[in-house]
């Protein structure tokens, strides 16, 4: 049986399918179906400055999910996403082994692709480098971009290489792919440059505030700008996400990050990913679980815009 042929969501009684998120259809050729979001995975960590391993992440996302899509009436959204939004897997980005231009440049064309096809993408990471081929993808479509960044470390830092993780919104800013000034940086507990325009709402904060008050700040700052979603996982707390390649203690619950992810369902969203899942660093695959948990509420986010009020 052609699993790419079948509808958005798999007899189970017929197939287990435990190889793509979620248990989703596997699409090999997502352009040309009615998909209305595609996953992908990107095995890369070439560009990662502390521990590697983010290359496995995709894949511990992919097999982890399987215990989440059980869940028809998914709490608390109160339905369930499959049958709103048509999403497929595609499976991973084919790249030349150590050549990060190679990389780069195959993961821009595949989601410039996707882009014109009328498709959105929710990519799974790698390492956070991979932002920035699909950010000039997407400001070639839509314009240039607001972006909405959880994390541990801004990821603005001007002393890297250009393969680098901790660059990737240094060169999209210079290269005017996003707005700084409409731009969110959530979570944040590293040093960071501290006037280039982005607003930077430190861990303490974000722990110490009310969500509202900070989901507030958000919308007004983003307006009504096409908006990117980025998650690191490191911006959680190690004690909830410790299989990551660059930790840093004082971050964020699950709880309070995904009280906050949820609260970006009036953005205007336009592509998504989540990245820095380390798997080898990984118990009891807490972290993989999180990004997971992470990654279906990004989908139920455009679900529950797609339904409308009510």
């Amino acid at each position: 049986m052609d699993i790419g042929t079948l509808g958005n969501q798999p007899d189970n009684s017929l197939i287990s399918n435990a190889f793509s998120f979620l248990r989703l259809p596997l699409n090999f050729q997502p352009w040309d179906s009615n998909a209305d979001w595609v996953i992908t995975g990107v095995p890369f960590d070439m560009a990662t400055s502390g521990r590697a391993g983010s290359r496995q992440g995709p894949a511990a996302i992919r097999h982890v999910s399987t215990h989440l899509a059980w869940e028809r009436q998914r709490w608390p959204w109160g339905f369930d996403m499959r049958d709103t939004l048509r999403v497929v897997d595609c499976g991973d980005l084919v790249f030349n082994f150590g050549d990060a231009q190679d990389m780069t440049d195959k993961l821009q064309g595949h989601c410039a692709r996707l882009l014109a096809a009328g498709k959105q993408l929710l990519t799974l990471g790698g390492d956070h480098f991979i932002s920035l081929p699909l950010l000039r993808a997407h400001t070639e479509r839509f314009g240039p971009l607001a972006l909405v960044h959880f994390d541990a470390h801004t990821d603005t830092y001007s002393n890297g290489s250009l393969f680098d993780h901790g660059t990737p919104f240094f060169h999209a800013a210079k290269e005017k792919l996003i707005v700084p000034e409409h731009s969110v940086q959530i979570g944040i507990r590293t040093e960071f440059e501290c006037d280039n325009g982005f607003t930077v709402l430190d861990a303490t904060q974000v722990n110490e505030r009310s969500v509202a008050d900070l989901l507030a700040q958000i919308k007004q700052i983003v307006g009504n700008m096409p908006v990117y979603l980025t998650f690191d996982i490191d911006c959680l707390d190690p004690a909830f996400a410790p299989g990551t390649g660059t930790p840093v203690c004082g971050g964020l619950s699950s709880a309070r990050a995904l009280k906050l992810l949820r609260g970006l369902q009036p953005l205007n969203i336009i592509g998504m990913d989540i990245v820095e899942v380390a798997p080898a660093f990984d118990h009891a695959e807490i972290t993989a679980l999180a990004a997971a948990t992470i990654a279906l509420d990004m989908l139920y986010l455009q679900a529950s815009k797609k339904r409308g009020p009510g």
